[in-house]
């Protein structure tokens, strides 16, 4: 499109008050629409034939209505903008009174917590002194009783040395019932069971040191899933990689292959389906099994090949049965003994997820009990690994979230499972992303 022509100046001297063209000397009342000029008519009938003409009085008229139209529109979005900045003004002001408002409520409702725990230990410190009442009356009461007793055995002690002095005659007649008495004090002293009186105390530190243990827990849980729902995304930049997964497609991009390992696998496993498939075999089809170095000796347990500690690893898996352990732990973990020291759950190098009637999540022989009962046989594990959280979902259309562990990792982690009777667990296709 051309850029409209500067004007000419035709502008002559004026006439009664009317700018006259300066080569005609006759009024410029014309107006080419086609150059956007100002011109007379001797200037229209010579320079500009063929072109949009139009008097100057109809289209001031025109170009004026349409400078209405834009200034109307123009004052309507000044009001509109107007309104939206008090409206964001007003959002302001609302946003500051709610967190006010949002502070009180949270710090009435934790310093209503901290007032429970407070009326609980000062309870708790009345019990103790209750405890050292009764134990302290039980040694003292023991204490009276053995002073009893001993004042007793002297007596029969000088009474016996007196009888050892004296004539045959007298020994035959006193031994017997002497005798009889020494032997039933004797058999008193073998029947009296004394209770340990610092029982109750040990009880009792281990009871809250378990409460406390959870109570943490359960605090750094719930904190932080206020703290991962509650704070608004304020980081334009924040990518879809770095957002935390919600559906079940968002988890599945950080979905790792996993196969199991039959050298961890105990003698009553049966791996099949290309490592996939794992169940209890049938006593009457038992094998012999091979003895590896690095097999389950004494649990019904096994771990996968691949170690996990990419940044976000995700993998689910399908259970049959009642009772299974899914657990991950440290290759260290001990493979051969009889006690919790291979056990999933209840030593420093494993964590697991307990599935029977209810959900329990244990670590170091600790277990949180969860109120969730199974619903699904599927269950995702999300796992990331610097940060140092272990969840788990229930899986379906949606991931329904169970528990998630806060912790320190340092090795690789290997997915491990027990198999209670007539179970089955199967390591579920996803398409991988990860390794």
């Amino acid at each position: 499109m051309q850029a409209p022509k500067r004007s000419r100046s035709c502008s002559g001297p004026e006439t009664s008050g009317k700018a006259l063209c300066w080569r005609h000397s006759r009024p410029l009342d014309i107006y080419c629409c086609t150059d956007q000029q100002i011109i007379c008519a001797a200037c229209a009938s010579a320079e500009h034939t063929g072109h949009t003409i139009g008097m100057v009085r109809q289209e001031r008229e025109r170009e004026q209505e349409e400078l209405r139209n834009l200034l109307t529109k123009t004052q309507q979005t000044l009001k509109k903008q107007e309104k939206k900045w008090k409206d964001m003004g007003k959002t302001l002001e609302v946003i500051e009174e709610e967190a006010r408002k949002t502070k009180d409520h949270c710090e009435c409702i934790l310093v209503e917590v901290m007032d429970s725990l407070q009326r609980h230990f000062l309870s708790l410190r009345d019990m103790i002194s209750t405890q050292e009442e009764a134990a302290a009356a039980q040694v003292q009461t023991s204490l009276r009783t053995l002073q009893v007793q001993m004042e007793e055995l002297q007596k029969r002690d000088a009474e016996l040395d007196c009888l050892a002095l004296t004539d045959d005659v007298r020994f035959l007649q006193k031994w017997p019932s002497l005798k009889y008495l020494c032997s039933k004090d004797q058999l008193h002293h073998l029947n009296e069971t004394s209770e340990d009186p610092l029982l109750p105390f040990a009880l009792t530190k281990r009871t809250v040191e378990q409460l406390g243990r959870q109570l943490k827990e359960f605090c750094d849980n719930q904190f932080s899933f206020i703290y991962q729902t509650g704070l608004p995304e304020v980081n334009s930049t924040l990518t879809h990689q770095e957002a935390e997964p919600k559906t079940r497609a968002e988890f599945l991009q950080y979905a790792c292959r996993l196969t199991f390992d039959p050298h961890t696998a105990h003698e009553d496993l049966v791996i099949s389906t290309g490592d996939k498939e794992v169940r209890l075999s049938p006593q009457t089809f038992k094998s012999p099994a091979v003895r590896h170095p690095e097999r389950f000796a004494h649990r019904r347990q096994l771990l996968c090949r691949e170690g996990l500690q990419a940044e976000r690893c995700y993998y689910e898996v399908e259970i049959r049965g009642d009772k299974v352990e899914i657990a991950l732990a440290y290759k260290s973990l001990d493979r051969k003994s009889r006690t919790s020291l291979s056990a999933f759950g209840a030593n420093a190098k494993s964590w697991s997820l307990d599935r029977s009637t209810n959900y329990s999540v244990s670590h170091r022989a600790d277990s949180v009990q969860l109120t969730t009962p199974p619903t699904q046989k599927r269950v995702g594990v999300y796992l990331k690994f610097r940060e140092g959280t272990l969840s788990f979902y229930e899986v379906s259309d949606t991931m329904t979230f169970l528990y998630t562990v806060q912790a320190q990792f340092k090795e690789p982690l290997y997915p491990g499972f027990w198999l209670g009777e007539e179970c089955c667990i199967k390591i579920c296709d996803l398409g991988w992303h990860t390794l």
